[in-house]
């Protein structure tokens, strides 16, 4: 059998299975099984590629599947939940490096060949049909503006996501939009010349890179920590579509066809994290989190209205309730409070009372943040619930919201001119009574004050997510 068909009958095996595996990620309980499948696509695309096609030898292969293996290994063993944003940037950063690069190899390569037999590459490069000259050119060009927007500004998402000093905050340039257009523009103008002369293309594509990976920066740079999901999300997407436009580049299906699959996956996802926030992509893109206004200070919701309560006075209040919601956030992931949580669930459980979880579309830094960390200690799946048990929050009589923020600030329902109007939240403020834990009045990442804080029917329990919990089962069970 010609070494062609092999290659692409395994190609198209891996793209079943990319499909398959991106099935299995739409829900928890099939998201491991998922993510498997879509790992043994890659490997059998991998292999096939660098076997079938004499790159290099199968040792060099294992080798390298080896050695990748371990990093990998390292990585998922070690990294911290809190800090899988960050990872998940760095993936989408170096998924559109490594198209960059070798969309960058192609072009050098038939460029290479151009000072060699010139009449016969010219034709090639320049053909006026839908040769390979104008498909190299086009998806080179393609490939080294998105790849080099989003390896720079996937670095950006990882500053910011990290909390790194110097990209902690927003950064506006002057004229800033102004900037990212004509960086745009530019980069456009330098594709369509790389287009129209193609055997000078290896240092106008190094132009284009250069041009595209100041815009990466220049885009990323001004958007706020509160829309950070989204920008990851869309990096995602930036990522496939760099890597199925490299995929036109070197002729390669599975590349074009696994691109295209995570493309269109993250513009879905982000959409689903825009309608989440109420926020448009244009605001997430030109770093605008929403309507001018005069934000109440701190002073201002809290003063004197805070009320502290311990672990023995939360014990109390839920000593013969009948239905009970947690509401996980960040600050959960950041105390590492999951395993706490399920024994609060199974205790509260023991005592016949009804526990649910309501998790909110962007809580944590990603989404399925929270879900991830549920399932990790063996909460039901139908436990999970989203914006839909809004509904039921005025027949609960607690609420306990561990470490979440800018998701239950009424302010997003009641306030028109707050940065988070408009915001689809839980409403847990409608519960008869609701329990906050959480280490200080700090606000979330829009920066404003929360008045469920100091609502009348609301507990602030002070102290570190997981210690809090733990503290609040051992008071139940003295009980």
């Amino acid at each position: 059998m010609h070494s062609s068909n092999v290659t692409n009958g395994v190609y198209l095996v891996a793209s079943v299975l990319f499909i398959l595996g991106i099935r299995g990620l739409t829900h928890p309980r099939t998201a491991v099984r998922g993510n498997l499948v879509s790992a043994v696509a890659m490997l059998l695309a991998v292999v096939v590629t660098l076997v079938m096609n004499d790159i290099v030898g199968l040792p060099v292969v294992i080798a390298g599947l080896v050695v990748g293996s371990a990093i990998g290994a390292i990585l998922a063993t070690t990294i911290r939940m809190t800090a899988m944003p960050q990872l998940v940037a760095m993936f989408n950063g170096f998924g559109g490096g490594a198209s960059t690069l070798v969309a960058w190899a192609a072009l050098f390569e038939v460029v290479k060949s151009t000072v060699v037999a010139p009449a016969a590459s010219t034709t090639a490069l320049a053909s006026a049909g839908s040769g390979p000259g104008y498909q190299l050119t086009v998806a080179g060009a393609a490939s080294g503006l998105i790849g080099a927007v989003t390896f720079w500004g996937s670095l950006v998402a990882f500053a910011k996501l990290q909390e790194l000093k110097r990209f902690k905050k927003p950064i506006h340039l002057p004229a800033h939009q102004w900037l990212n257009a004509a960086l745009l523009s530019v980069s456009l103008a330098l594709g369509v010349w790389l287009v129209m002369q193609p055997t000078s293309g290896v240092w106008i594509y190094f132009l284009l890179a250069v041009v595209a990976s100041v815009l990466g920066i220049t885009l990323v740079i001004p958007i706020g920590g509160a829309d950070m999901p989204v920008v990851i999300a869309l990096l995602n997407s930036y990522s496939g579509l760099a890597a199925a436009a490299t995929g036109f580049v070197i002729n390669n299906n599975v590349l074009i066809i696994a691109g295209a699959l995570v493309g269109a996956s993250g513009v879905i996802l982000t959409q689903v994290m825009c309608k989440a926030m109420n926020r448009s992509l244009a605001h997430v893109l030109f770093g605008k989190l929403g309507p001018a206004a005069d934000i109440a200070t701190d002073e201002d919701i809290y003063a004197g209205k805070v009320k502290a309560a311990s672990a023995d006075e939360i014990a109390l209040l839920l000593e013969g309730v009948r239905r009970v919601v947690i509401v996980p956030g960040y600050g959960m992931a950041v105390s590492q409070a999951q395993h706490a949580v399920r024994d609060l669930f199974n205790t509260l459980e023991s005592r016949g009372v009804e526990v649910e979880f309501a998790i909110h579309p962007v809580a944590g830094r990603m989404p399925g943040h929270m879900n991830v960390l549920l399932a990790e200690v063996n909460i039901p799946y139908d436990k999970l619930k989203d914006l839909e048990i809004n509904a039921a929050f005025e027949q609960t009589d607690v609420v306990i919201v561990l470490g979440a923020n800018d998701v239950v600030n009424p302010e997003a329902r009641t306030n028109a001119t707050s940065p988070i109007a408009g915001m689809p939240i839980l409403d847990v403020d409608k519960a008869r009574s609701v329990v906050v834990i959480k280490r200080s009045l700090s606000p979330g990442f829009a920066g404003i004050p929360n008045p469920l804080f100091a609502a009348d029917n609301t507990l602030m329990y002070f102290g570190d997510g997981k210690k809090a919990v733990l503290d609040l089962v051992a008071a139940l069970k003295e009980m």
